[in-house]
């Protein structure tokens, strides 16, 4: 079986690119978002307390359970590393410790504020398509579309308290590494090269010019054109916010990983 690792952190910073640049190596997988997190967490809850026949199943064989599902769904897969995509990995780092105890865990990140304007971007792009973030539902305002994806449960507060919950617990030292979106577009060469070495891989010669990544036919209907889009090209492109200030501002100050109060023992921030 191959080795697992785990790509989490915050959408629109970088995932997808992350794994656009790792599968060019013939020994790893990695793609986009899958459904292993979803169906783990769906497993979780069927085999809970809420199962009337929960007194026959013990925590050995939910593990063997839940374990079976990322054994089959790679079981095609002849790669030797494998790179598992969910926002919710950041949430369930004691599970990993369970299941794959060497495995690793990177999380991008990201200025708050341009990941909320990345999501809004997106949205004004596709006018005349309504997206799934917001249920197709046409209409509303920058307003309450940043707030929807904010709160708690929403696409980016979610995201961001889990990366919370892994960067501030247990199993955090050693096991996880958050990448910057603005390091991996700005110096592509350096941050992949740290995460080799620091998930103990041989280094390997990467294209930053010719990526290769179409997740189209998912994005389309997902009511979200250009949701995973990829450029052949890195480009580390300046631009202005289609944010209004106070929205802008209003997560000026989240990059908690950045506040040197915050800096964790064990953890690498590149």
């Amino acid at each position: 079986m191959p080795k697992f690792h785990f790509i989490s952190g915050l959408p629109r910073s970088g995932s997808t690119l992350l794994s656009a640049i790792l599968k060019q190596n013939p020994k790893f997988h990695a793609n986009m978002s899958g459904p292993v997190a979803g169906l783990v967490g769906g497993l979780l809850s069927s085999l809970s307390a809420r199962n009337e026949f929960s007194v026959f199943i013990d925590d050995d064989k939910r593990r063997s359970v839940i374990k079976s599902v990322f054994d089959s769904y790679y079981a095609d897969s002849t790669a030797e590393v494998v790179f598992d995509t969910s926002r919710s990995w950041c949430a369930r780092m004691s599970l990993l410790n369970e299941l794959h105890p060497h495995s690793k865990v990177i999380a991008c990140v990201r200025q708050m504020p341009w990941v909320i304007d990345s999501i809004e971007r997106l949205v004004q792009k596709n006018v005349f398509q309504p997206s799934s973030i917001f249920g197709y539902m046409a209409g509303g305002t920058v307003y309450n579309r940043s707030e929807a994806v904010a709160k708690g449960d929403g696409m980016v507060g979610y995201a961001f308290n889990a990366l919370k919950e892994a960067y501030f617990g247990e199993f955090a030292a050693g096991r996880l590494m958050l990448l910057q979106y603005e390091t991996l577009v700005a110096d592509p060469k350096k941050a992949i090269n740290a995460l080799y070495e620091f998930i103990g891989e041989a280094p390997f010669e990467h294209d930053f010019e010719n990526i290769e990544f179409d997740a189209t036919e998912f994005d389309l209907k997902a009511g979200t054109p250009g949701l995973h889009e990829i450029k052949p090209r890195i480009v580390n492109q300046q631009r202005k916010t289609v944010l209004p200030p106070d929205v802008f501002n209003r997560y000026l100050k989240d990059a908690f990983w950045a506040e040197a109060a915050n800096q964790r023992e064990g953890v690498l921030i590149v």
